[in-house]
């Protein structure tokens, strides 16, 4: 069956505490940092954005993994914030990494899911035999209004995933989709940040999705809660995830350990998949772990993962999420705003 290869990522060095957001926009700003249960976010630097982020992420997938980057036959990187509006991150990812110029490559984008879809358009195309390895990449430099909600939880980062038959850490064993036409989250062409429709993103978009994919691959699968070890959802905040788990009855510690939202806020399109590497850094061989993005627009993907027994042994070969959120430097709102580009007159 297909499965996880190798898998890295990457999350910027600089922080700014919800608090000091909190700060500049007064008592308004303090319910809202209270309310959303992140205490810090991750903020790309000014030479950095998801390009950049997605080649740090395949080059830590690729050493993971222990192959031959020629190998890697199709590329796709998930985001909602492409450095270029016409020209491919997935271009610069190979080039960077090494791969053959025999290989089939495009961005994807569907809000903070275009990670999870290139991870199922992977699986397709090694099922098939088309390739031997895909590489799927979710990463972001998220967007928010100064002042806006999202400006509290909006961050940066990044993970590769490898997906192949061959040396397999973690197997697939399935996967799902939930998708409609639910408009709660929206950019348009050409503008600096996205809308959203306030209290209509958490119950007829992030719970309708995330529950009815989750219950869709449960019962494809004839499995229940009991049956994994371990829950990861996409975390726009730290209140959604946490209260998804409680409307499907699912034990407390079966969903702590992905919940990285609180360290370095919502990574969009990295969210649900580093939240799945850290799960993988700490899961022992033969534990189940189920996996439901989300996507703004709006769609979820679920997934069903094995761990194999080459999962400890590949151990230590390069940095886990948990370094990366130690590694750290804050920095106060002005140095936020001019490295976002959020002063105009400095961009």
């Amino acid at each position: 069956m297909v499965g996880i290869v190798g898998y890295g990522v990457y999350i910027p060095r600089y922080r700014i505490k919800t608090e000091e957001i909190a700060r500049v926009w007064g008592e308004d700003g303090e319910k809202l940092a209270r309310g959303l249960g992140v205490f810090e976010k991750s903020v790309p630097g000014p030479d950095e954005d998801v390009a950049t982020i997605s080649v740090e992420a395949a080059r830590n997938a690729v050493k993971y993994a222990r192959i031959d980057p020629r190998d890697i036959g199709a590329i796709y990187v998930g985001s909602e914030s492409h450095p270029y509006a016409v020209k491919p991150t997935g271009t610069i990812v190979a080039e960077a990494i090494e791969c053959s110029t025999d290989i089939t490559c495009a961005d994807y984008e569907f809000a903070c899911k275009a990670g999870t879809a290139a991870i199922q358009t992977c699986m397709g195309l090694v099922e098939s035999g088309m390739i031997k390895l895909g590489l799927a990449i979710g990463a972001d430099t998220a967007q928010g209004r100064p002042g806006d909600a999202l400006e509290y939880s909006a961050a940066a980062g990044g993970a590769a995933y490898i997906i192949g038959k061959e040396n397999v850490v973690a197997t697939i064993e399935a996967t799902a989709s939930f998708t409609t036409d639910t408009p709660d989250f929206w950019r348009r062409e050409g503008e600096d940040f996205p809308s959203h429709g306030a209290r209509f993103t958490g119950e007829p978009a992030y719970f309708r999705h995330v529950g009815a994919a989750t219950r869709l691959l449960l019962d494809k699968t004839d499995t229940t809660i009991a049956d994994y070890d371990y829950f990861v959802f996409h975390m726009p905040n730290g209140k959604f995830p946490v209260s998804m788990g409680r409307q499907l009855k699912i034990p407390k510690e079966k969903l702590e350990d992905s919940l990285v939202v609180r360290q370095i806020g919502n990574t969009y399109s990295g969210s649900s998949m580093i939240g799945l590497a850290r799960v993988l850094d700490r899961a022992e061989p033969g534990q189940k772990i189920f996996m439901t993005s989300y996507g703004s627009g709006a769609g979820s993907d679920a997934f069903v993962f094995r761990v194999e027994d080459a999962i400890l042994e590949r151990r230590g070969e390069v940095p886990t999420v948990d370094d990366y959120i130690a590694r750290k430097t804050y920095i106060d709102y002005s140095t936020y705003a001019k490295y976002r580009r959020k002063i105009k007159a400095l961009a």
